[in-house]
C-alpha cells in the first residue's frame, strides 16, 4: 500500500491505493472473525549456522533485480484488472510472471518475484488474519496459501518477496483479546498504545508500543511465519518519518529495528526494503536497520497506463541527487519500479523509457520491473537486458549525481575505480535540445575515449567535450576514459573579505565547507559577488561551485555585470553537506567579477568557486 508524498509548493497528491485503504478502513467497523486455518510453526527459532550467516552477509551486496506486482495491480490499462481495481494479484498471475521472468530475464540477473499489497485481502479489500493476528492469504487470490507460491518461485531458481504495512492493522486488533504466537500472556492489547493511536502512511494500523516486550514478540511471529513460508524479501510499507507523515505517532524507526532483529532471529536471510518517500533526515536509521529505502513517491500513475512521464517519473531527477552518497553495499536508494518493457502499456515514448532506465542504472537503484513480462516488446527487452548497463548498476561503480545544475539539459557523472567516468546526458525539456558534457566538469582536459553503453559501440576520441542532440526527455549514457591532463584550478572562498555581500547575505559557519565558512541567507535579493577572479585569456570557463542546499534551489549567475543565467542547483540532501556543480561563465582576460544573486526567491548557500586555469 504505497502512496505519493506531498511536494512543497504543490497540491498534495495521494495514490489511489492510499485513498482505497482509508475508505475501506473507515467502512469496516469490525474485524473479520479470527481465522481457524493451521499456522506454520517452527521448532527452531534461530539457525545461525555458517551457511545462513554467509547468506545474510550477501543480502543487498548489490542492488536487487526482479519483478513486482504493484504496477499492474494499480493500473487501469484495459484487461489488467478485469475483476475490479487491484485484482491482478493472484497466484495464477504471479506464477505466470514467474515463468516469464525465469525464461526471459533470469539470465541477466533478475531474481526476485515480489508480491505487493493485497495478498491477504479479498477483491473487495476485506482482510484475513490467523488466530494470532497475522495476515493470512486470501483464499480467492491464493487458494494454496503463500508457502506453495514461494516453493514454485524457488523451483524456477528465483527468490520470493512479500509485503506488509507497518503496525498492527486495525482489523487484526480483535478488541485487544487476540493472543500473540509464541508469547504466553501477550495479546493485541499489549502490543499497541492504550489510546489506540494510529500509524503508517494511511493511518490504517495501530502503532506498536515497543516498551512492552510483547510488541517485539508480535513482529517476531510475523517474521517467523514468512521464514517458514520460505520468503526471501519483505517490503515494509507506509514507514515514517516520511510516507506523507511526520511526528512521533508516525516515527516507525523502532518498527524497522524490530523487523531487522526478528529477521535475524529466524536464521533466514531476508532482504528488508522500506517504503515510501522516506525522510532523508533519518537516513542513518534506514541504513542501520534495512537493506533499501524508497526515496520518493509511487512511480505509478494510477491511470490507464502503468506510469506517465509527468506522474511521477520525471520527479526522480530532482529527488535522487541528495540521496546519492548514502547508497552502497548492504543498502540502496530505491527509485521504485522500472516500467520500460511494455511500450503502449508503459505510457512512455522510447526516449522516455531509455532515460528512465538510464537514471535507475546510474543511481544504483534496484532494477525491478512492474511490466507484464509475458508481453515485453523488443525495445523493452533491449533496455532490460543490456549487459553493459546492468553491469554498471550491479558493479562497483559508485552512484552518479549531477555535475551540472538541474536545468532542463543536465549531466550526471561518477568516477569509476579504473579512472574512467560514467557520464549521462539528459534533456528533460519538452522539445529537442543539444546537451554537452564538458570534460572540465569531470576534472580534466584534452582527449577522452567515449563508449555508448546503450548502443554498445565506441564513439572514438572526443576533445574537451561530447555534445549530443537529444529528443524531448531523451538521454545518452557513456563511459568516458580520459586521455588528457588533469585540470589545475584557482580557488576563491565565498567568505573572503575581498568579496562583496549585499541584501541579507552573511558569513556563516559550515563544518562541511572549505575554510569552515560559507555565505548564507541568499534570499529575496541577497547577493554574493566574487571580486578579482583572474584568468589568463578570455573564454567560457566551467566554474565549479561548491554549495550547500537542503532542497533544490535556483540562483542567477553572471559575470562582469552582464546578463545573468538562472540555474537550479540540486539538493545536497541536508544543510550540513556540501556538493559541487559546474556552470559555464564567460570571462575576460584579467580580473573579473562573478555574482550569485538569489533574485526573488531562496538560493543555495555558497562555499567557494574553483575556476579552471584554462577555458
Amino acid at each position: 500500500m504505497r502512496s505519493s508524498s506531498y511536494a512543497p509548493g504543490t497540491p498534495a497528491r495521494r495514490s489511489t491505493r492510499a485513498v482505497l485503504v482509508l475508505a475501506l478502513t473507515a467502512a469496516m467497523a469490525t474485524a473479520l472473525p479470527a481465522a481457524q486455518a493451521a499456522t506454520p510453526t517452527s521448532t527452531t527459532t534461530s539457525t545461525a549456522g555458517t551457511e545462513a550467516l554467509a547468506a545474510a552477509d550477501a543480502v543487498a551486496a548489490k542492488p536487487y533485480m526482479g519483478w513486482s506486482s504493484w504496477s499492474m495491480q494499480s493500473s487501469k490499462y484495459p484487461g489488467l484488472n478485469p475483476d475490479g481495481d487491484y485484482s491482478y494479484l493472484t497466484e495464477k498471475n504471479v506464477l505466470k510472471q514467474t515463468d516469464a521472468l525465469a525464461a526471459k530475464l533470469k539470465p541477466y540477473g533478475y531474481e526476485y518475484v515480489n508480491l505487493d499489497a493485497g495478498w491477504w485481502r479479498a477483491k473487495d479489500w476485506k482482510p484475513g488474519f490467523d488466530e494470532y493476528a497475522r495476515q493470512k492469504a486470501d483464499p480467492g487470490r491464493f487458494p494454496r496459501g503463500m508457502k506453495p507460491v514461494a516453493d514454485d518461485i524457488h523451483g524456477k531458481g528465483l527468490k520470493a518477496g512479500i509485503y506488509l504495512p507497518v503496525g498492527l492493522e486495525k482489523e487484526a486488533y480483535g478488541e485487544g483479546k487476540t493472543p500473540i504466537w509464541n508469547a504466553e500472556g501477550c495479546t493485541t492489547a499489549d502490543i499497541v498504545y492504550g489510546d489506540l493511536r494510529t500509524t503508517n502512511g494511511w493511518d490504517s494500523a495501530y502503532k506498536l508500543d515497543f516498551s512492552n516486550p510483547c510488541a517485539q514478540k508480535y513482529v517476531d511471529s510475523q517474521a517467523r511465519l514468512f521464514a517458514d513460508w520460505g520468503y526471501d524479501f519483505l517490503k515494509l510499507d507506509g514507514v515514517g518519518p516520511g510516507s506523507g507523515k511526520n511526528g512521533d505517532q508516525y516515527d516507525n524507526v523502532a518498527d524497522v529495528a524490530a523487523w531487522q532483529k526478528a529477521i535475524a532471529a529466524t536464521g533466514r536471510p531476508i532482504h528488508l526494503e522500506i517504503s515510501w518517500s522516506l525522510d532523508i533526515g533519518r537516513v542513518a536509521d534506514w541504513k542501520k536497520y534495512s537493506n533499501g529505502w524508497r526515496i520518493d513517491t509511487d512511480v505509478e500513475c494510477y491511470c490507464n497506463t502503468l506510469v506517465s512521464w509527468e506522474n511521477s517519473v520525471d520527479d526522480r531527477w530532482d529527488d535522487a541527487a541528495g540521496w546519492t552518497r548514502h547508497a552502497g553495499p548492504g543498502g540502496w536508494n530505491d527509485l521504485d519500479s522500472l516500467d520500460v518493457g511494455n511500450g503502449q502499456m508503459d505510457g512512455l515514448t522510447k526516449a522516455e523509457r531509455q532515460s528512465y532506465a538510464t537514471l535507475w542504472a546510474i543511481a544504483k537503484s534496484p532494477l525491478y520491473t512492474g511490466d507484464d513480462l509475458t508481453k515485453l516488446d523488443s525495445y523493452g527487452v533491449s533496455l532490460l537486458t543490456n549487459r553493459e548497463v546492468i553491469a554498471l548498476n550491479q558493479g562497483s561503480t559508485p552512484p552518479a549525481r549531477p555535475v551540472t545544475p538541474s536545468d532542463p539539459q543536465q549531466v550526471w557523472a561518477a568516477k569509476n575505480a579504473d579512472g574512467s567516468y560514467t557520464v549521462a546526458l539528459f534533456n528533460l525539456a519538452d522539445a529537442p535540445a543539444a546537451v554537452t558534457a564538458d570534460w572540465a566538469t569531470l576534472g580534466f582536459t584534452g582527449n577522452a575515449g567515449v563508449r555508448d553503453l546503450w548502443n554498445r559501440e565506441n564513439l572514438g576520441t572526443h576533445k574537451n567535450k561530447v555534445t549530443q542532440a537529444l529528443p524531448a526527455h531523451g538521454s545518452r549514457l557513456f563511459t568516458v576514459t580520459p586521455r588528457g591532463a588533469a585540470l589545475s584550478w584557482t580557488a576563491y572562498e565565498a567568505e573572503s573579505s575581498a568579496n562583496t555581500l549585499s541584501g541579507n547575505a552573511v558569513v556563516a559557519d559550515c563544518s562541511a565547507c572549505s575554510g569552515g565558512k560559507k555565505i548564507g541567507n541568499l534570499y529575496v535579493g541577497g547577493k554574493l559577488r566574487f571580486n578579482d577572479v583572474v584568468v589568463a585569456k578570455a573564454g567560457t570557463y566551467m566554474v565549479k561551485v561548491a554549495y550547500v542546499s537542503g532542497d533544490a534551489r535556483s540562483i542567477d549567475v553572471s559575470a562582469n555585470g552582464n546578463d545573468a543565467t538562472r540555474h537550479k542547483f540540486p539538493s545536497t540532501g541536508d544543510w550540513g553537506t556540501a556538493e559541487t556543480v559546474s556552470v559555464p561563465v564567460s570571462l575576460k582576460a584579467g580580473a573579473n567579477t562573478i555574482t550569485f544573486d538569489s533574485g526573488s526567491g531562496y538560493a543555495p548557500d555558497i562555499d567557494r568557486v574553483d575556476v579552471p586555469k584554462s577555458s
